[in-house]
């Protein structure tokens, strides 16, 4: 968030205020949710394995893309994939 902000040309506490008041969430959750949509689509439409989905969606690995799927989606990425997989 310090390069978010220093980029805005304000401090960070100024950056996430502002941030929250426009999109009505924290950058770190905002950016968290883009991570999660970016490995549904992933996990719906390629073949890729769940770590190489991680990696691509900005998780790093599999066990935070696991983590955080489960929590804020209820279900863990492969099964997920199972229910959504689009051939």
């Amino acid at each position: 968030m310090q390069l978010l902000a220093a980029r805005a040309a304000m401090s960070p506490r100024t950056f996430a205020r502002r941030f929250k008041a426009l999109t009505g969430t924290t950058p770190h959750r905002w950016l968290l949710e883009r991570r999660l949509q970016l490995a549904e689509e992933l996990l719906e439409t390629t073949d890729l394995s769940v770590e190489a989905v991680a990696v691509r969606a900005g998780f790093g690995g599999a066990d935070t893309l696991r983590h955080h799927f489960a929590a804020r989606r209820g279900v863990a990425p492969a099964a997920y994939r199972h229910a959504f997989h689009r051939t």
